[in-house]
């Protein structure tokens, strides 16, 4: 069975059934369908599939143009249709994990996901979760539920871990030249994900086990919310010195080692920076363990909306006028820009509060045609 599937990868010959289509989901189908496997999109949203099928792509990093050749050549298709998997050799798994507002991690789509391959499961398939989510879960939740089938994963199907590393609107760095880590629940799936990879990115690195793949994917983003933290902070200090915080960072990044500049901002916002850290606190909780640097670049990150609008009053009362019917645009709401992503984007705290003060404010984002507060809603 492992040879055989292995083979079937090594001729491109596999089918890739690909759960989710939304900015990891598509751009991996069209990379896995460039390399010549037949992908099969699968999602809930009908929109989507109809879009695919009519060859348009709706994600900014994927050209329509190689989606239309893809779909008129076979290559990729999209269906609503889940009892499809049971026909595919690779699922993998490309849903959202977002946060409750208690900041437990919501695992529903993963759920939902994993019951779908589970009733459609089959001898031989190799199941992959690439939705970034707290370490033990493809063991603890994917594997349980799959295992339900009668079917095992140590002789019957295989089941990896590989986080998505996708950073939207970046012109430097894709799915081809960024690094893959995979990890596997026995070592015959790890070969296999590390086989499978193989076709769309230039460097695969295999780890010992598949939470040590999803603890990967949470160090890399607490790492990024901690240091953001720390420049935030640093931000406040040179607020009270009376120092251009821009001055000396840049004059610290001038030091060539044991150095790595961080801008401060409004907060943090997008799919995996605010959220990720999370992942690995509230896990951490089940353990009895209290992640201080985590709860403290929480704090930090989410003081930085509140600040920014105190320092446009006061930069109002020094020009003698008032924040109340204040005439303000805000440029840039998307949470990074160039994309048209919303998602945890501080842009929006800070109109909430100079709403809640009364200005009257103004957006401009060339990618954002609607914004919608909750304040009017």
């Amino acid at each position: 069975m492992f040879n055989r599937l292995q083979s079937m990868l090594n001729d491109q010959k596999a089918s890739v059934g690909i759960i989710g289509l939304g900015y990891v989901g598509l751009p991996l189908a069209v990379e896995f369908a460039k390399a010549g496997f037949k992908v099969t999109g699968f999602e809930v949203d009908q929109s989507k599939v109809k879009s695919i099928n009519k060859r348009v792509s709706y994600i900014t990093d994927v050209p329509t143009e190689e989606v239309a050749g893809l779909v008129k050549n076979g290559k990729l298709s999209a269906t609503i249709d889940f009892r499809e998997l049971k026909k595919q050799d690779v699922i993998i798994i490309c849903v959202p994990t977002p946060l409750r507002k208690s900041k437990d991690p919501d695992v529903s789509y993963i759920i939902a996901a994993s019951d779908s391959i589970k009733k459609n499961l089959k001898k031989g398939q190799l199941i992959v979760l690439e939705s970034t989510t707290y370490p033990g879960t493809t063991k603890e939740l994917v594997l349980p539920l799959l295992e339900e089938t009668g079917l095992r994963s140590e002789k019957d199907f295989y089941l990896a871990f590989s986080p998505e590393r996708v950073d939207p609107s970046n012109p430097k760095f894709g799915i081809k030249n960024t690094p893959k880590v995979v990890g596997g629940t026995n070592q015959e799936a790890g070969i296999l994900a590390h086989d499978l990879y193989s076709y769309v990115t230039n460097k695969v690195v295999t780890v010992s086990s598949t939470e040590a793949a999803e603890m990967v994917k949470l160090l890399e983003n607490t790492f990024r919310a901690v240091n953001i933290a720390l420049v935030n902070e640093v931000a406040l200090m040179c607020d009270r010195l009376k120092l251009n915080v821009w001055e000396i960072i840049d004059a610290a990044a001038s030091k060539p080692f044991g150095f790595m500049p961080f801008y401060p901002g409004p907060g943090i916002g997008g799919h995996c920076i605010p959220l990720d850290p999370h992942y690995l606190s509230w896990k951490l909780k089940t353990l009895n363990f209290y992640s201080r640097f985590i709860e403290l670049a929480g704090e930090m990150n989410s003081r930085m909306p509140e600040y920014l609008v105190q320092k446009v009053v006061d930069t109002l009362n020094d020009k003698g006028k008032t924040i109340r019917k204040a005439k303000l645009l805000v440029v840039g709401v998307a949470y990074k820009k160039d994309v048209s992503d919303l998602r945890e984007s501080p842009a929006l705290d800070v109109m909430e509060l100079l709403v809640k003060r009364n200005a009257c404010i103004d957006y401009f984002d060339s990618y954002i045609p609607e914004v919608r507060l909750k304040s009017h809603t």
